[in-house]
């Protein structure tokens, strides 16, 4: 049976998993740490897949060396992978053209997906469009399985439809989406208003996935008690 058949159920809210149900021969690969529970129908390996040169580009997109697959041994098999942070799982197909995420997004996929990386076009996204000069790319005959931090906010964008976000807000987007930074105008806005000096702009056509709380923003939040609290 084709990977690009595997069926799956995510499961849970918080801190969801990802449930796959895998026939005899097909199998999976994640990042390493990602998997929960797996049936005794499951073989793992770790590899380092793409080689030496596929480890080093996953490591300028937060991910490790080495990743593992999954091999289904039996029909009906199953493997689970949870999220790292609160936060949901969303299925990519990339079949209809390639996504481009966020970095550290990558959780899990099917075998016939490449996991690459792309790199921003333009200097001004690179150095201020909140995920730096490198994305995670992904795309082939399947579904990868990516992690958005809080809730995702999915829209579809029309041919030069345009939106603006907060730099750290953009979780993935298909190919076809240019993405941008826009300086915020006026003294009072950039100084007092509290979204920084750039805004990431994202326009159509095409999906954007966004995130509502990025894992650094709700770090940031959370520092702010533990200083407090330690300087008492």
């Amino acid at each position: 049976m084709s990977e690009t058949h595997v069926s799956y159920k995510i499961e849970g809210s918080v801190m969801p998993v990802v449930e796959l149900s895998l026939q005899r021969g097909q199998q999976v690969y994640a990042q390493t740490g990602a998997m929960r529970y797996m049936t005794a129908g499951i073989r793992m390996e770790t590899n380092m897949r793409g080689g030496v040169f596929g480890a080093l580009k996953r490591s300028l997109v937060g991910e490790g060396s080495f990743l593992n697959s999954f091999i289904a041994e039996h029909d009906d098999a199953r493997v689970a992978f949870g999220h790292t942070y609160p936060g949901v799982i969303i299925p990519l197909d990339v079949r209809e053209q390639p996504m481009l995420c966020q970095r550290r997004a990558f959780l899990c996929a099917t075998e016939n997906v490449d996991f690459d990386i792309a790199m921003q076009k333009r200097l001004g996204a690179g150095l201020f469009g909140g995920e730096g000069f490198v994305l995670q790319r992904f795309e082939g005959d399947g579904t990868a399985f990516i992690e958005v931090d809080g809730e995702c906010i999915e829209r579809e964008l029309a041919p030069g439809e345009t939106i603006k976000v907060e730099t750290s807000t953009v979780g993935a987007f298909q190919e076809s989406v240019d993405m941008n930074i826009e300086r915020v105008r006026g003294f009072k806005n950039v100084f007092a208003g509290g979204e920084g000096l750039f805004l990431t702009t994202l326009t159509g056509p095409g999906k954007i996935w966004l995130q509502t709380m990025p894992v650094g923003s709700m770090a940031a939040e959370l520092s702010k008690y533990l200083t407090s609290k330690k300087s008492k």
